[in-house]
């Protein structure tokens, strides 16, 4: 039995191998626990491993490749059209040794465990300020019952608190008073933890270099260009500017057919939390450029589309010269309003 090509279905205790020969004749098909995987992959001769992007997904492909096999990982969506029929363990590995050989097939790069460590940093920072926010809405809302409003945003909450926990006893019902209290102590105990979390993003932001020049970018601050950098890994993965913004998902959906062109909103494929922190920033640039005088390119396309289009085409730029200044080693140079050589 030579097997040259194996799809993995992964999971949580219950895995399906499927394997091939040269040939592309099936030569194996087995059930695999947690607990052997590895020691089946450290028996066999090198060989080509497919594993759907999933959870769990970047450990085990380093674990493989540890003994000496060629992992690759596939978009689940690029996997389904190669299932039979179905939906079983054993249909879909096959389905995965199917695709991993395939040669147009578009694979994704293994990350590694520093890359992960800093994308779990920010995904626990996104969680916490959604549960913030959560707390700052149900504050809001409960308070407004009794007549006590404060303007918008997250710094007017500091009204909100000051009646709240001010000595005028008058202002709210004891019992509501008591409810709204641990509230606040909540919010005041995530707002600490997301502070912790962006000191060590920020800390290491700093001792990165590429981190660093990214966030000479207008639109992008610490935050997401540490993100960029973490989540993109190898940049040569990216054949062209468009490629990488197409891959965040910043460029129009297509659905062209006869010879004619047609485009709609941006395809939203990819990566969710970069293209939302590029939005986030490109609107800042947009307010930035508003309050002063108007003009060049985003100035002129602000005059004839809504603002959130000018948002995304400006996240889209701004992803695209985030591609040159890690593709080409050169730093960012406001003055010139383009890439420059390091050190220029």
């Amino acid at each position: 039995m030579e097997v040259t090509t194996i799809g993995l279905d992964i999971a949580k205790r219950v895995f399906q191998a499927h394997g091939v020969n040269e040939a592309g004749r099936a030569v194996l098909r087995r059930k695999l626990s947690r607990s052997e995987v590895l020691d089946f992959f450290r028996a066999l001769p090198p060989c080509l491993v497919g594993i759907e992007a999933c959870g769990t997904a970047h450990h085990w492909a380093r674990a493989i490749s540890a003994f000496g096999h060629e992992v690759r990982l596939i978009p689940a969506s690029y996997v389904k059209p190669y299932v039979k029929r179905g939906k079983t363990d054993a249909a879909d590995a096959e389905a995965i040794c199917e695709a991993v050989g395939r040669p147009s097939m578009r694979f994704v790069p293994v990350k590694t465990a520093e890359q992960q460590a800093v994308l779990v940093l920010h995904r626990t920072r996104d969680l916490l300020i959604r549960q913030r926010t959560m707390l700052v809405n149900a504050l809001r809302g409960h308070m407004a019952e009794f007549g006590i409003i404060a303007p918008q945003g997250i710094a007017r909450v500091a009204d909100l608190l000051a009646v709240l926990l001010g000595e005028d006893e008058t202002t709210l019902p004891p019992l509501a008073r008591q409810a709204l209290r641990g509230l606040a102590a909540e919010l005041e105990t995530l707002s600490a933890r997301v502070e912790e979390i962006e000191a060590a993003i920020l800390a290491w932001h700093k001792g990165s270099e590429a981190s660093r020049r990214l966030a000479a970018v207008p639109g992008i601050g610490p935050i997401t260009a540490s993100a960029i950098v973490a989540t993109v890994g190898d940049v040569s993965n990216f054949a062209s500017a468009r490629h990488f913004a197409a891959w965040i998902g910043l460029v129009p959906r297509q659905n062209s057919t006869g010879g004619k062109p047609r485009q709609g909103g941006i395809s939203k494929a990819g990566d969710r939390y970069l293209r939302r922190l590029l939005v986030l920033g490109a609107s800042a640039v947009i307010r930035h450029t508003r309050a002063k005088a108007k003009g060049g390119w985003l100035g002129d396309l602000l005059e004839r589309r809504p603002t959130m289009v000018a948002a995304v085409a400006q996240a889209n730029k701004t992803a695209r010269i985030a591609w040159a200044l890690l593709t080409r080693g050169v730093s960012f140079e406001p003055q010139h309003g383009g890439a420059q050589p390091v050190g220029a």
